[in-house]
């Protein structure tokens, strides 16, 4: 049966693409006013097509900002339930000028589908509605009980998902959730996403005097903002790259020999190359993988104060200002960690100057879920089928909060089963899909759900 359900998938491939042609054609920007109503359409799209193939409830269910669409279809209460997560908001298309083909009309060239949202995320959002389309219309039914969010805010931070998802816990409530939001480490590697890290972060701003003063004059006298972020961020992390910020390490979940191991089997980006570097910097005992996928860090995103223009102008700035952010791994609390941070730059601002501090209010924990979970080893099973690949195994640098959101409210495990590649471009001008992954991406859901 499952051939057969496939064979639907191959069989309506054709109006499938022109469908999500239609998707990709909405400029559904969430975080730009002006596209209201381009949001509105895009939610309507995915409700109308969850009704097109039979869910019946299929519905739009409004937020404080964009709405989110929600469906479900329960066979029998005795069988599994899986959450279905996804998002149909995407990023802004600008700058347009650096696109080769329009953003919001989506085009195929060499084996991929460009347009906006192609990857990230209203692709693989419909590879997932074709795979339910193909077993309800091939054998009138679906193997298991199935709910689905479709949200509008994903790239604007979720702002009002976790309250939705706490709120009416019982409404979303599943055995487990999927969520195809990621990719893959190479164009034809099936891989398992089986962790991601956590996110916290803050900003600080180090004031001196009133004004910018003229540094002959009071160079001497005063200290200079600059000078005293220059100590304060050198005191927070060293050239081994270890963070020397009191605590920081306390709770982290030590990466296991087996871990290491998967990690250095998958295949991985060669840095030096790719980034035209010297050569990679990672903590001390731990490899650029091993330090990407496994181990904490904290990095200055932003550092900006004085002069900024042409030429040499003689000033000690009034102010200076950083940006920080730390990736956690499991065991690190982030309220915790921002907590820490704050505390190492109030005891190690140097004398002279003011410091104010402004969280970041946005973090999420850490997510990670066992390899060897029967859901994981059937999701990397239907993987190989599909691909014809044995699939590798590998924690994410990034972080998804609605993932750490479902893990927290509703224990259950999230399978990460995406099909983005390294070359889509995701939230840069020129992003794209391989329909390859599209079809052979279909084929891995409609395996898994029907093995579950």
């Amino acid at each position: 049966m499952i051939e057969q359900v496939k064979q639907y998938a191959k069989t309506h491939r054709d109006a499938h693409l022109n469908a999500l042609d239609q998707f990709l054609r909405i400029e559904s920007v969430s975080t730009d006013p002006t596209h209201q109503e381009a949001m509105t359409s895009a939610a309507s799209f995915v409700r109308d097509y969850l009704r097109g193939i039979g869910f019946d409830t299929a519905r739009i269910e409004e937020t404080a900002k964009h709405p989110l669409v929600f469906a479900e279809y329960v066979k029998d209460p005795a069988l599994k339930t899986v959450l279905i997560y996804g998002h149909y908001d995407v990023q802004p298309a600008d700058p347009y000028e650096l696109w080769t083909s329009e953003p919001f009309e989506p085009t195929v060239r060499e084996g991929r589908l460009y347009a906006r949202g192609a990857s990230d995320d209203k692709g693989q959002v419909f590879m997932h509605l074709v795979a339910l389309e193909a077993m309800m219309k091939t054998t009138g039914e679906l193997p298991l009980n199935v709910k689905i969010c479709i949200e509008g805010e994903e790239e604007i931070g979720s702002e009002n998902l976790y309250q939705r998802l706490r709120e009416k816990k019982d409404q979303f409530d599943a055995d487990f959730a999927i969520v195809s939001d990621s990719g893959m480490v190479a164009e034809d590697q099936p891989t398992i996403l089986y962790g991601l890290k956590g996110f916290t972060g803050l900003e600080f701003t180090v004031t001196g005097p009133n004004n910018d003063l003229h540094s002959g004059l009071y160079g001497g006298a005063v200290r200079n903002p600059l000078m005293a972020m220059s100590h304060l961020l050198a005191s927070m992390k060293d050239t081994d790259e270890i963070v020397k910020v009191e605590g920081f390490y306390e709770d982290v979940e030590p990466l296991t020999e087996f871990e290491r191991q998967l990690m250095q089997a998958a295949p991985s980006e060669n840095y030096q190359t790719t980034l035209n570097i010297p050569e990679t910097v990672s903590e001390k005992g731990y490899s650029a993988v091993e330090h990407t996928m496994g181990r904490p860090t904290l990095e200055v995103n932003g550092l900006f104060g004085g002069y900024q223009g042409e030429g040499t102008k003689t000033i000690i700035p009034e102010k200076a200002t950083a940006k920080l952010t730390c990736r956690l791994v499991p065991g690190q609390d982030p309220e915790k960690i921002q907590q820490l941070l704050v505390d190492h730059i109030e005891s190690h601002t140097p004398t002279g100057v003011r410091v104010t501090i402004k969280r970041e209010p946005l973090s999420a924990k850490a997510y990670k879920v066992d390899p060897d979970h029967p859901l994981i080893v059937q999701a990397s099973q239907s993987y190989e089928k599909a691909f014809n690949k044995t699939a590798v195994f590998v924690r994410m640098g990034g972080s998804i909060p609605v993932v750490e959101w479902i893990d927290d409210i509703f224990k259950i495990p999230v399978v990460l089963l995406g099909f983005g590649t390294p070359s889509d471009r995701l939230h840069s001008p020129n992003e794209s899909f391989p329909l390859k992954n599209f079809d052979l991406g279909i084929e891995t859901l409609i395996d898994f759900y029907m093995n579950v």
